[in-house]
C-alpha cells in the first residue's frame, strides 16, 4: 500500500473505538513518516510517577536552584527508557546537532546536551520529555488510519501549543478534535464504509 501522505508534524487523533488501550484517547504528534515506517510520541499521557528533578539526579546531571522543570510524559510503548524532548525551534534558525526538525517551529532532541541545559536553567521554551515513543513499521500506520484507528490533523487546525506542551493533559483530546471541527460526542467507535 502506498502511503496515503507525509503525516510528520500532524496530529494523530485515536478515534473512540481504538483496541489498544495504551492508545485511548491520544493524542500523538508524528516525528517522522516515510515508506520505512512512523515514530511519534504522545503528547497527552503524563508520568506522574518521573519528576524531572529526580531523573536528571538519576542520570548524573547536576542542577542547581535555576533548574527548568519541563513536563514529562509517556511517549508511547517502544523503548520507554529512552527520551526525547520535543521543543520550539525558532523559525530561520537551524536545529542542534542530535536534533530532528518537525516542521517550521519544532524539533526533537535525544542528546544528553540539552537536559544539561535545562538543568543549569537554560534550554529551548517551551518543551516536554517524552520516555519512549510510539512506532509503525512500513505501511501498518496507513493501514491501521484505514481501519478507522486514526484521524489525522493538521497542527494549524488545533490549538496546537496548548495540546503539545500544555499541562491540562485530560483535555488535549477534545481539543484536537474540536480543532478539526469534530464533536467527540458525535464519534462512533465503529468504522462505517459505503
Amino acid at each position: 500500500m502506498e502511503p496515503s501522505s507525509n503525516l510528520t508534524g500532524k496530529f494523530l487523533i485515536a478515534m473512540p473505538g481504538m483496541q489498544d488501550h495504551r492508545f485511548e484517547r491520544t493524542v500523538i504528534l508524528v516525528c517522522a513518516h516515510s515508506d520505512d515506517g512512523a515514530m511519534g510520541l504522545v503528547v497527552n499521557r503524563a508520568l506522574p510517577e518521573v519528576d524531572f528533578g529526580q531523573l536528571l539526579n538519576q542520570l548524573g546531571i547536576d542542577t542547581d536552584f535555576d533548574t527548568t522543570e519541563i513536563p514529562v510524559r509517556f511517549g508511547g510503548p517502544v523503548e520507554p527508557g529512552r527520551g526525547f524532548v520535543l521543543h520550539h525551534v525558532a523559525q530561520g534558525e537551524s536545529a542542534a546537532e542530535g536534533s530532528m526538525r518537525i516542521g517550521e517551529d519544532l524539533a526533537m532532541t535525544t542528546t544528553r546536551d540539552i537536559l544539561e541545559d535545562f538543568a543549569m536553567g537554560r534550554g529551548p521554551r517551551p518543551a516536554m520529555l517524552a520516555l519512549g515513543y510510539a512506532g509503525w513499521g512500513p505501511g501498518q500506520l496507513d493501514n491501521e488510519i484505514l481501519a478507522n484507528g486514526w484521524l489525522t490533523s493538521d497542527r494549524s487546525t488545533a490549538p496546537r501549543d496548548e495540546i503539545i506542551f500544555g499541562t491540562d493533559n485530560d483535555k488535549k483530546w477534545v481539543a484536537a478534535l474540536r480543532g478539526m471541527g469534530v464533536d467527540p460526542l458525535l464519534l462512533s467507535p465503529s468504522a462505517g464504509h459505503a
